[in-house]
């Protein structure tokens, strides 16, 4: 019986080492990281940066070429932070609704566009960062730490009444919103990203030329979408903390 039992437990211990692809790790103070996942986010980040400078590098009364499409994607961020949050209070939430946004975006168009499996690392291969489980959980408790920061900074303790309201019997539910509201976040983004990777490489695998084709482009217009809905959830969540409950 209890060699049965023992080896039920080394069955399960067994399955929960078994990992799904493999990674490029790096060893620092005793964490391992997902090298790959770095590589790219730093590739994404130096080029939103470079952009960004580039577009406000020589800056005219009358935008025109870049500038005027930076003009552009500013006012439909802050349009973005604006709508869910609010016309008095939107204003310091734009720059991380922005951030947001822009990070997955590139994130997931860098992982749509750029051919990575062509790049060989010693282990694992380059793909976009947000189809990551690590990643997107991260962006999604930044999520969660900003509207406990709004809440907070706005009403004090007093934004933990939100929990009775309007009666003590939800206590529970209200509390396990805030459990499901960044496992909602992270899931969807990740779920969407890792189906559209691996539907564009089975069809690459079967079709390799032509068919393809209209499925990346499909899948490019599905992480704008991924990337919009992530920002606007996590701006609608922020206002959604700043709201005053009478």
């Amino acid at each position: 019986m209890y060699q049965n039992s023992l080896s039920v437990f080394e069955s399960f211990y067994s399955l929960s080492a078994v990992e799904v692809g493999k990674h490029l790790y790096w060893e620092i103070a005793g964490f391992q990281l997902h090298g790959q996942v770095f590589i790219v986010t730093w590739i994404v980040l130096a080029a939103l940066l470079i952009f960004a400078a580039t577009g406000t590098s020589d800056l005219k009364q009358t935008p025109e070429g870049l500038q005027n499409f930076m003009e552009y994607a500013y006012e439909f961020l802050q349009d973005i932070a604006k709508n869910q949050i609010g016309e008095h209070e939107y204003r310091p939430w734009v720059p991380y609704v922005s951030t947001v946004f822009l990070f997955i975006f590139g994130c997931n168009w860098a992982g749509a566009l750029i051919p990575w499996k062509l790049i060989e690392i010693p282990e694992g291969e380059l793909a976009a960062p947000t189809n990551d489980i690590n990643v997107t959980v991260a962006l999604a408790l930044l999520t969660s730490l900003s509207y406990f920061y709004a809440g907070l900074t706005k009403k004090g303790l007093g934004y933990f009444s939100r929990y009775v309201s309007p009666t003590p019997i939800l206590l529970p539910i209200n509390i396990l919103e805030d459990f499901t509201k960044p496992l909602s976040l992270s899931f969807r983004l990740f779920g969407n990203v890792l189906a559209d990777e691996l539907v564009v490489s089975v069809f690459a695998l079967l079709v390799p030329i032509l068919i393809p084709l209209p499925v990346m482009t499909l899948g490019l217009f599905a992480s704008s979408v991924q990337a919009l809905i992530f920002s606007t959830l996590s701006a609608a969540y922020i206002g959604e903390a700043l709201e005053d409950h009478h």
